[in-house]
């Protein structure tokens, strides 16, 4: 796969706009029930239809879908038993935004228990469902998680320099007024997801706590300087923090717990799901090559890829970072010490910028391998055995699963 990192015309995307080949992989119809969660606008919706075209669907945005299922859920059983009766097979149903009408789901769960109807159940945020007090199928159903487009979807088409700037969001990626889309995004969470369904109760407040998250992404954050700035409490903070995570706006980065020579760092990091968003809240405007706004962005789409990229095809793997208490520290961790991954959004990654990992493999030998994530041109590996990649390398040989391999080949280095 050929990565594309040059700088274009953003106004190209409008003769590109096309359906991407989702890395998600979804189980065939009828097989499973299923859970498919994901921010706003990441393309759930567009996934489900190409995936089940063939399927019974539920479409709760549609209004008189919406007031059908609200006032009677147990309208969905008793269709579903009508065409039973008629003698049609088990149905396959495809719930879209099940959030809105929690109470389907013990409908749901009844169909799958004395019908053997499957379903493929779509939405934003788990919370409101859990807030009716209606379970999640009680284990029954798998959970899978749509994050924005990563390099590996867009293939050809991916420009670093444009996701760094709009983030991810299919509709906004392939837009030719992405900040627009990226303020009307902004508002909509803030109006459908916070306020319509009465998340917290002080609006302005967490607003204002959205700007000052934006500004410590990929951070440790610091309840008590937050609160400070929005006017909360530490534990107001902490809960508008659990709204991000249960919309699947952001999500934490644990530290790595084992027990090390040296002490080091056990606080989590928080990334946001989109650095478009970030950017926006931020207020940064363009980041440029060479910034420390750039160096972030940078940062949060490494961890976007990598994120996804255990998402989607090793899920039961984990992603951390190692810090010591000098200050010294990783920022990603793959699994058991297999793979440790610093990204550095520079052109020429000199000796200061490979202490993290000189350091990690002191205190823990079993690291397997180490590699730079950065913008130099061609791919090195210094005399220790760690790899340089530029961005671009970096993330065809992650999609490739040759990153994860326990050791690289030696052609790899000559391209």
């Amino acid at each position: 796969m050929v990565v594309m990192l040059q700088l274009v015309d953003f106004d190209y995307l409008d003769n590109i706009k096309r359906m991407f080949t989702r890395s998600l992989q979804l189980p065939a119809a009828g097989s499973e029930t299923l859970f498919l969660w994901g921010p706003r606008q990441t393309g759930k919706t567009t996934l489900l239809r190409q995936r089940y075209a063939d399927s019974r669907w539920v479409d709760l945005l549609k209004a008189d879908e919406f007031r059908r299922y609200a006032t009677r859920p147990e309208s969905l059983r008793e269709e579903i038993e009508a065409e039973a009766g008629r003698g049609a097979r088990p149905l396959h149903v495809v719930v879209d935004e099940v959030q809105k009408v929690p109470a389907l789901l013990d409908e749901i769960h009844w169909l799958i228990e004395h019908r053997g109807v499957t379903f493929a159940l779509c939405g934003s945020s788990a919370r409101r469902v859990r807030r009716a007090g209606v379970n999640l199928l009680g284990g029954r159903a798998l959970r899978y998680e749509l994050r924005g487009l990563t390099s590996g979807e867009l293939g050809e088409d991916f420009d670093l320099d444009r996701v760094a700037q709009f983030g991810c969001l299919p509709r906004i990626l392939q837009s030719s007024r992405p900040g627009r889309l990226l303020d009307d995004y902004i508002a909509d969470y803030l109006r459908q997801e916070i306020a319509e369904e009465g998340r917290v109760r002080n609006l302005p407040a967490f607003g204002a706590f959205l700007d000052a998250a934006a500004l410590g992404d990929g951070d440790i954050v610091n309840f008590t300087n937050i609160a400070r700035e929005c006017g909360v409490s530490s534990p107001t903070v902490k809960e508008y923090y659990g709204v991000l995570e249960e919309t699947l706006l952001g999500r934490w980065l644990p530290a790595w717990r084992r027990r090390p020579k040296r002490r080091t760092i056990r606080a989590p990091r928080f990334y946001f799901s989109d650095v478009g968003i970030v950017n926006r809240l931020a207020r940064r405007g363009a980041p440029q090559r060479g910034s420390d706004a750039y160096g972030q962005a940078f940062e949060n789409w490494a961890h976007h890829e990598l994120a996804s990229f255990l998402s989607y095809r090793a899920p039961e793997e984990t992603l951390s970072w190692w810090r010591l208490a000098s200050g010294i520290e990783v920022d990603f961790i793959l699994g058991d010490m297999r793979v440790a991954i610093e990204a550095k959004a520079k052109r020429q990654v000199t000796s200061r910028d490979l202490r993290g990992l000189r350091h990690l493999a002191d205190d823990h030998p079993e690291v397997r391998r180490r590699i730079v994530a950065c913008l130099e041109p061609k791919p090195r590996r210094t005399e220790d055995g760690i790899e340089i990649l530029p961005a671009a390398t970096f993330a065809a040989r992650l999609w490739s699963g040759e990153l994860t391999a326990d050791s690289p080949s030696r052609d790899l280095f000559r391209q």
